[in-house]
């Protein structure tokens, strides 16, 4: 009886031993396959972008840099309909957390004058996916939708090659439109090397994380000449548009491109100064 004992106790030790090494190995094999899923799960997981919210759009600009976008704003007589110009029409937005934007029209004994901005938040829904890069990829699809000129070897060059050229340029473009003699090939050659490299559309390096200025002229020497000037640039998840236009009241008055350019990327740079970027 005590042998019969003995073995039946040896043989339940054995079955509880081999149970147990059989269930630790299923456990641990359980437990090694979900830790590396939870910890690629938790590393995926993309930081939230910088900015939360956004500046109103209306109150970004000073009216010290409208007077400049916007000659023709000093020259309404009435008190009331000049501070109503200065104020603005903000743009239609179901979240302005989101996006949010501003417009401005002047009309002057010269010309009329619009400028636009926009601030968009980007927020990116993908968990692996962080505002950042989603603001990234928006930013390459507008820049791609601009369609930028390539460099040129002769944009690349020296500025002072560049400067003459633009100047004799400028001259032969206004004899060849003053001569019947001047063929229409010379005309069109002369207005395409009138602007300089600097100032053709562009990606700006000193604005934002990323940035680029477009620049474009409507019409005929038969009509009024519209040129828009567009500065896009980023700032961490937040995008930010400014589009400025000036069409002359006298027919054949070309806008002057650089004089456009110039206050384009200085209100960029005051809103970029704005947004703290």
């Amino acid at each position: 009886m005590q042998r019969k004992a003995y073995v039946s106790g040896v043989a339940a030790l054995l079955v509880a031993l081999l149970a147990g090494c059989t269930g630790g190995s299923g456990g641990g094999g359980a437990t090694d396959d979900a830790n590396p899923g939870n910890a690629g799960t938790a590393s995926v997981v993309a930081q939230p972008g910088k900015y939360r919210t956004l500046p109103g759009p209306c109150s970004a600009v000073s009216q010290d840099t409208l007077d400049s976008l916007l000659p023709g704003i000093k020259q309404i007589a009435d008190a009331d309909q000049r501070e109503k110009a200065y104020e603005g029409e903000a743009t239609l937005a179901f979240d302005n957390d989101r996006k949010a934007g501003c417009r401005w029209k002047v009309d002057s004994t010269t010309a009329t004058d619009r400028l636009l901005i926009d601030f968009e938040r980007v927020v990116s829904y993908d968990n692996s996916v962080s505002d950042d890069t989603q603001a990234q990829e928006l930013f390459a699809e507008k820049e791609t939708a601009a369609d930028l000129p390539e460099p040129t070897s002769s944009q690349s060059g020296s500025g002072s090659a560049s400067t003459p050229t633009a100047g004799s340029s400028a001259s032969s473009s206004a004899s060849a439109s003053s001569s019947a003699s001047a063929s229409p090939s010379d005309s069109e050659s002369a207005s395409s090397s009138a602007t300089p490299a600097s100032l053709q559309p562009r990606t700006l390096d000193d604005l934002g994380d990323e940035a680029f200025l477009d620049d474009a002229l409507s019409g005929s020497g038969s009509t009024a000449r519209q040129r828009t000037v567009t500065v896009v640039f980023r700032t961490s998840n937040v995008m930010v548009t400014i589009e400025y236009e000036e069409q002359p009241a006298a027919v054949g008055v070309v806008p002057d491109s650089k004089e456009m350019q110039d206050r384009a990327r200085n209100l960029a740079a005051q809103l970029a100064d704005t947004l703290g970027g």
